[in-house]
């Protein structure tokens, strides 16, 4: 029975400040994905997603690779600009991946700017070290 307690209590010890930094970093993460959107860079966008990873986009077809994803931001990041990610609940699922659920907002560009919000859910995969986004997907309104 000690032994389990004493398991227990390292469990907990360890997971609370891993939970709250997976939580940060993807934060962290976010704000990199915004600056990179508001600059138009959509290479480096991509290159914040897995090589086999999907987007999956409202009222369009499912984006599947990295190529096709920097070819979907391309063309968004002219149509679009002020992108804020927030971070509402990370969910670890293992050491190496996430579950995250967030708002988003932009504004659309052009002659009568108009804002754009909604919600998303994202799984993040931990590769090399590294958090990549595996799955996008989002919808407006909140």
């Amino acid at each position: 029975m000690t032994r389990l307690a004493v398991a227990l209590l390292c469990t907990l010890a360890v997971a609370g400040p891993a939970q709250a930094q997976t939580r940060a970093a993807i934060q962290a993460l976010n704000d990199e994905w915004d600056a990179a959107f508001d600059k138009g860079d959509a290479a480096a966008l991509a290159a914040m997603y897995a090589e086999d990873a999907y987007v999956l986009p409202p009222g369009a077809e499912i984006v599947h690779g990295r190529k096709a994803i920097e070819a979907f931001w391309a063309k968004a990041v002219q149509e679009l600009g002020e992108a804020r990610l927030t971070t509402v609940d990370v969910l670890p699922l293992g050491a190496v991946a996430a579950r995250e659920i967030g708002t988003f907002s932009f504004k659309t560009k052009g002659a009568s700017p108009r804002d754009v919000a909604g919600k998303y859910v994202v799984v993040w995969r931990k590769l090399d070290g590294r958090w990549l986004l595996a799955t996008d997907i989002w919808n407006t309104g909140k």
